[in-house]
């Protein structure tokens, strides 16, 4: 199964104009773009033939190629990092796509390895995307940013099958703030996906439904349109894991990278 990894980057971020280059300060002192931490974080999957960056504007192309990355243009009208995928597609050749979101530079390489294992198992999934169970730092993250009105990250339900039955902004199942339960049931979704080539075609054939729309979370259309989605839980393994969603998060990513 040829497998290439796609990193979906826009400058044009509601929440964080030009998010991809927002810089990181690491453990030695020096900085690196969100960019180039995630085209790094790539290098590492085994079992992948090609790392490709996506983008539609020529500030992230000149910095991704500065740092040895290739790149794929795009046009501005896609509306998330799938659309992107699904444009990308027609060049470049591969059996399974997995898409790297830029954003998400803490992703180990098992949570991607253990997408493409799932997808090579599960022939039911149209998609796979990780799913990691909070623990107690992770949960008072999500219920922090709730409480200040922030958009932060993403939680996950799934049926027996971990097939994937939500996936929602607001943290989700409810639990009673006076009675957390160890382990706590909420899954973080980690917004990388591997998806089949059929499926990211469709994908961009498919309306936007209601669902995405008022969520803002571009793997319920694979839902709303009936398609599979299969949740992978992963283990994190002593490592902390968090997106770079808003400008709060730069400190809460540098402070990951200050103690790795």
């Amino acid at each position: 199964m040829k497998t290439a990894i796609l990193i979906p980057a826009r400058y044009a971020s509601t929440r964080y104009p030009g998010k991809p280059l927002a810089e990181l300060r690491q453990k030695d002192g020096s900085v690196k773009s969100l960019i180039r931490m995630t085209w790094e974080a790539a290098q590492g999957v085994r079992g992948v033939d090609a790392v490709h960056v996506a983008t539609d504007d020529d500030r992230i192309a000149d910095a991704a190629r500065g740092f040895g990355a290739t790149v794929l243009m795009t046009s501005p009208a896609a509306a998330n990092g799938t659309e992107r995928c699904a444009e990308a597609l027609d060049q470049i050749e591969a059996d399974l796509v997995v898409n790297l979101q830029g954003d998400a530079p803490l992703t180990p390489p098992w949570f991607v390895e253990a997408l493409i294992e799932r997808m090579q198992a599960d022939t039911d999934a149209a998609v796979a995307t990780p799913v990691l169970r909070c623990d107690a730092a992770t949960y008072a993250m999500f219920i922090e940013d709730r409480k200040a009105g922030r958009v932060g990250g993403t939680t996950a339900v799934f049926d027996r099958n971990l097939h994937g039955l939500y996936f929602s902004k607001e943290v989700i199942p409810y639990i009673d703030p006076g009675k957390v339960p160890d382990p706590i049931p909420v899954f973080h979704h980690v917004g990388v996906y591997a998806y089949r080539p059929d499926a990211l075609r469709a994908y961009a054939g498919w309306p936007q439904g209601e669902l995405e729309r008022r969520e803002g979370l571009e793997q319920l259309r694979f839902l709303e349109n009936g398609a599979t989605v299969a949740c992978v839980e992963v283990d994190a393994r002593g490592r902390v894991f968090w997106e770079l969603n808003n400008p709060a998060d730069v400190p809460r990513i540098e402070a990951v990278l200050q103690g790795a």
